[in-house]
């Protein structure tokens, strides 16, 4: 099921050019442009502080968006570029690319592990490990899931969940093929791995001793 796509809204900017640049970054706004989609490119302004803020939020340039301006039917849209202010490392310009229902995309897909309570490994007092909390995903545009879910509820110590184990939506495949990556594990408590080393230690060490006798008796003969 494909999940909420948050919404972008951003507003027609009249005139392009360095000049309608610098004026709209006066007025505290980020010029961009929308192209693709089969229509012709616009100049749009988003607010700088909102812009920052999703920035900052992390995620920006992997989200898929709701694009909203005022007058006009919504689309949706990814970012493909921000330019930043080579000094202060600000946004100066914005660049959102049109996506049609049947667009294929990479996507990075929540994962969301299941029965942590029940788990068998977690019980017996194991570690459990999100190595992929979240995985990338070559999706259609209009229909994205909102999350892959994985039981680890049989998970035991020593166990792991690869990316094969799991039943992804239909239509999605995972963007990495060529090997088959470990999603989560279950690894053995540290005090148990401590004690695991202590036992090799010391049984090279009872090994060394017994051997010490035999190379003094044959030194004698």
């Amino acid at each position: 099921m494909a999940g909420k796509i948050p919404d972008l809204e951003v507003m027609a900017r009249t005139g392009t050019g360095k000049g309608a640049a610098r004026s709209a970054r006066r007025e505290g706004l980020v010029p961009g442009v929308v192209y693709g989609g089969g229509a012709e490119p616009q100049a749009i302004a988003i607010p700088f502080n909102i812009l920052l803020k999703k920035l900052k939020d992390g995620g920006f340039m992997s989200t898929l968006f709701n694009l909203k301006i005022e007058g006009q039917e919504d689309v949706r849209c990814v970012c493909r570029g921000v330019q930043r202010d080579v000094v202060k490392d600000l946004p100066t310009h914005l660049d959102l690319l049109r996506l049609k229902r049947d667009s294929r995309i990479n996507m990075n897909i929540h994962v969301e592990f299941i029965n942590m309570e029940t788990c068998v490994g977690l019980k017996a007092g194991g570690t459990f490990n999100a190595v992929r909390p979240e995985i990338e995903l070559v999706v259609t545009a209009g229909d994205i899931p909102e999350q892959i879910v994985v039981d680890v509820e049989n998970m035991e110590i020593g166990d792991s969940i690869s990316i094969s184990d799991v039943t992804l939506p239909e239509g999605t495949r995972p963007v990495i093929t060529d090997r088959d990556f470990v999603i989560a594990n279950v690894s053995a408590p540290s005090a148990l791995k401590s004690d695991d080393e202590d036992e090799t230690e010391e049984g090279t060490t009872e090994e060394g001793a017994e051997e010490a006798p035999a190379a003094e008796d044959a030194a004698e003969e």
